[in-house]
């Protein structure tokens, strides 16, 4: 059940559980990346260690800055890019130090696993309620209607009729 707000329901229960244990899971997340990373060091050393995990960060962010130059074509040239996102998303976990995070990057870059990650993110912001995916929905509704992006402010007359210009009231 959702609150209220000026005698209105606004939202379910459901957002509030998982801001309740976000900071569990986060904890959860970190104390197990710094044990795998402690249990992979005793087996292949330290020094190795250090090295993949420096071969991540630049792999992660030579992902990244090739996602940004294709979605930055792909801006300028009207096209829409749906794989820009996974991909952004593959780099930062990349960077990010740990092997889990890694895996996980790895797998938003590998196509099979991409395409499946991609179909789903979609569907669950076309689903969900919220402002991520009205964001979503407005966006691509802009796509639609105009794929150029240019927006021309300006007034609708019809020309049946005559058009007094000091009469703000005819505007529709």
């Amino acid at each position: 059940m959702g609150r209220t707000v000026s005698g209105t329901q606004v939202g379910s229960g459901r957002p509030r559980r998982v801001r309740r244990f976000l900071p569990l899971l986060v904890a959860a997340w970190v104390i197990l990346e710094i044990w795998l990373l402690v249990e992979v060091a005793h087996l292949i050393g330290w020094f190795p260690l250090i090295l993949l995990l420096i071969a991540s960060v630049v792999l992660g962010s030579w992902v990244i800055k090739r996602a940004g130059l294709r979605a930055l074509r792909a801006a300028t040239s009207g096209k829409a890019e749906a794989q820009t996102a996974v991909s952004i998303a593959g780099g930062l976990l990349l960077i990010l130090p740990g092997l889990l995070s890694d895996l996980l990057g790895l797998a938003c870059l590998f196509p099979p696993t991409a395409g499946l990650l991609r179909k789903a993110s979609s569907r669950l912001l076309t689903r969900t309620g919220g402002p991520l995916s009205d964001a979503y929905r407005m966006q691509e509704q802009m796509r639609i209607h105009r794929p150029d992006g240019k927006v021309v402010v300006g007034e609708v007359v019809d020309p049946e009729q005559p058009y007094d210009y000091g009469r703000r009231d005819q505007i529709k």
